[in-house]
């Protein structure tokens, strides 16, 4: 798609600047669609969606820095002709809102998208069914045998899909198996017949050498508050005697989730992502009862409850499933919020709200799952290309 001549030389002069290298902000990315769109309605025309689309392309030629590579144009987030979302899709609507009536959109159907999309499995065990499958559930209520029930599980295993997908039943597949709440490894077990080894295995791979490092270098440009400053110092292992603090794999989800903060959500709630926090990971004191928690905790989302003398002391962590404990294989914070979004698609449960924009980049980008189907927002894929480009030098 060629670039118009005419984009090419408002873009120019936007940096037109007397040194050779322009590096390039994140305020500069999303200011750019606000500067071509203004001068585009001053000739009192709205762009079409080739012009817009081009307009976008522009926009990742002339700035590298801000292409996402994971998306397969590039500049989705700017501009998604399919979806008709991006920045500057935004921006057009905000700026020609009172100028015009735009025809309204006829409405179609949402498809069901990351925990919530039914899949089909292409390799799995021989699955019980009818009083074959029954007669395995009454077996696993009483056997104490682990990898005997470690077989009977993946043999129910499309039965159990079929409760967390049905609307009438689904809260019902922690009573029918009841062994997911004191048999380690099933829920990992369940997400491995979904996804398969390759895509289970990537957080733990990837997390350390690939993600953490970049996560924590963004985090050093975010506005400086008390909890970020503490998070930092933990992820970069600077206070190794603060046991009040988390350990560095925690903290570094967590400036994660400073990265992607919350957004108002349907109910137009303003959440920060200090208090966002709490709804991924909840510590526990070691002396305090677990059962007065569960019988204060609201939601069926699920999250981790770190249970220990400190918060860096922790002995044992949980899922924690519409006010149930799932224990957790893992004995590091980061094996356990592997185990915690993997517990999404197992339980066929949503995201929370506060949370959707880091839990999509993980999905995506981390674990690679569903990247053409997910409706990422503008915001998950400028992370993402500022993550991976890092800031680059442009010679203009």
């Amino acid at each position: 798609m060629k670039i118009p001549c005419h984009l090419q030389v408002t873009m120019t002069s936007l940096v037109d600047t007397p040194e050779t290298d322009l590096f390039i902000t994140s305020e500069m990315g999303t200011h750019l669609p606000q500067c071509f769109l203004r001068l585009r309605l001053q000739k009192r025309r709205i762009p079409s969606r080739k012009q817009k689309e081009k307009y976008a392309l522009g926009i990742i030629t002339l700035f590298p820095s801000l292409k996402d590579p994971f998306s397969p144009k590039g500049y989705e987030h700017f501009y998604d002709g399919e979806k008709g979302t991006g920045y500057l899709a935004w921006r057009l609507k905000t700026m020609s809102r009172n100028k015009s009536q735009r025809p309204v959109k006829a409405t179609t159907v949402p498809q069901a998208q990351g925990p919530n999309r039914r899949r089909s499995v292409a390799s799995v065990p021989e699955q019980l069914d009818g009083d074959a499958c029954q007669e395995a559930i009454s077996f696993l209520l009483h056997c104490h045998d682990e990898p005997n029930v470690f077989k009977k599980m993946k043999m129910t295993f499309e039965h159990r899909q079929n409760l967390v997908h049905d609307s009438q039943r689904t809260t019902d597949v922690l009573k029918t198996f009841p062994r997911l709440l004191d048999v380690k490894g099933l829920l990992n077990q369940d997400f491995v017949l979904l996804f398969g080894e390759e895509t289970s295995s990537r957080l733990l791979e990837k997390w350390d050498m690939t993600f953490k490092p970049k996560v924590i270098e963004e985090s050093k440009h975010l506005t400086k508050s008390t909890e970020l400053h503490r998070l930092l110092n933990a992820a970069e292992k600077h206070a190794e005697d603060d046991d009040t603090n988390w350990d560095s794999d925690m903290a570094s989800l967590l400036l994660l989730l400073h990265l992607l903060p919350p957004t108002a959500g349907r109910k137009r709630i303003n959440i920060s992502a200090d208090d966002a926090e709490d709804k991924m990971v909840h510590f526990h004191k070691s002396c305090c009862s677990i059962d007065e928690h569960l019988r204060g905790t609201e939601g069926k989302q699920p999250y981790i409850l770190a249970v220990g003398r400190a918060q860096k002391r922790i002995h044992t962590f949980y899922i924690v499933v519409d006010k149930q404990l799932i224990p957790c294989q893992a004995t590091r914070s980061l094996g356990a919020f592997d185990e915690l979004f993997k517990s999404h698609y197992v339980f066929n449960l949503s995201h929370d709200e506060s949370l959707v924009h880091f839990y999509t980049f993980v999905q995506t980008t981390v674990y690679s799952t569903d990247i053409t189907t997910t409706d990422e927002s503008p915001r998950v894929r400028e992370f993402r290309a500022k993550l991976f480009n890092s800031v680059k030098c442009l010679n203009v």
